[in-house]
């Protein structure tokens, strides 16, 4: 096969994204007299969303009475400081870069809201260089639906099996297959607290991103 394009998660993925998201959890902690937690322990939850931090916070979930205020409350505690420590993972930039010397167009396609993800990829300076993004809100389905995957190969006219979507949560890997995409785990990512990712059914696993174009290189 040839590769024809490249899309990323952005959470875990592209952007290291928790400890910013870390400060808003432990913002809504600190004000009920609960200790901060460690980022180390926030960080297997990021991409999970607020969905995942609140059940690590608070142990509620979506059926909680409490849930959607406490949910609102932290992603206003988040879009205060939504890029403060928020950085691309290691390698990304330089990856980003062969890609445009190779001619592969890249795209993001994240379940983060809008809201949050289009002032971050300016804050990180890429909005310039990418592609396409699509958001969790900007779809009727999000991940693991192949919906957001699908919509973003119609954005840039490529066809789902010559592209490769690069993600760190089980979703990525299900919403990829189920897209006819090329399914890669980034092993640097947070991962999630499931089965592990060797059992995801993906096509591959890289440990850094540079080991992306060595596959691509090779198909």
């Amino acid at each position: 096969m040839q590769i024809k394009a490249v899309f990323f998660d952005f959470d875990g993925t592209l952007a290291d994204t928790a400890p910013d998201l870390g400060h808003a959890l432990n913002r809504q902690r600190t004000h009920r007299g609960l200790d901060p937690l460690p980022i180390k322990s926030i960080r297997t939850y990021a991409s999970a969303g607020a969905r995942g931090l609140l059940k690590l916070g608070f142990n509620i979930g979506p059926d909680d009475h409490v849930y959607s205020e406490m949910r609102s409350e932290l992603l206003e505690f988040y879009s205060q400081r939504l890029c403060h420590d928020t950085c691309l993972f290691p390698g990304i930039d330089t990856l980003l870069d062969q890609l445009d010397i190779l001619g592969l167009p890249w795209g993001i396609v994240t379940n983060k809201p809008a809201r949050f993800t289009h002032p971050l990829i300016m804050e990180l300076g890429i909005q310039q260089r990418v592609a396409c993004v699509v958001c969790g809100d900007e779809t009727p389905h999000a991940k693991p639906h192949p919906e957001p995957l699908l919509v973003a190969c119609n954005k840039i006219s490529v066809l789902p099996a010559d592209c490769i979507y690069l993600g760190d949560d089980l979703r990525d890997v299900t919403a990829s297959l189920a897209a006819g995409m090329v399914p890669v785990i980034a092993r640097y990512g947070y991962l999630g607290d499931g089965l592990p990712p060797e059992s995801w059914g993906a096509h591959h696993i890289i440990n850094k991103p540079q080991d992306l174009l060595a596959y691509i290189e090779h198909q």
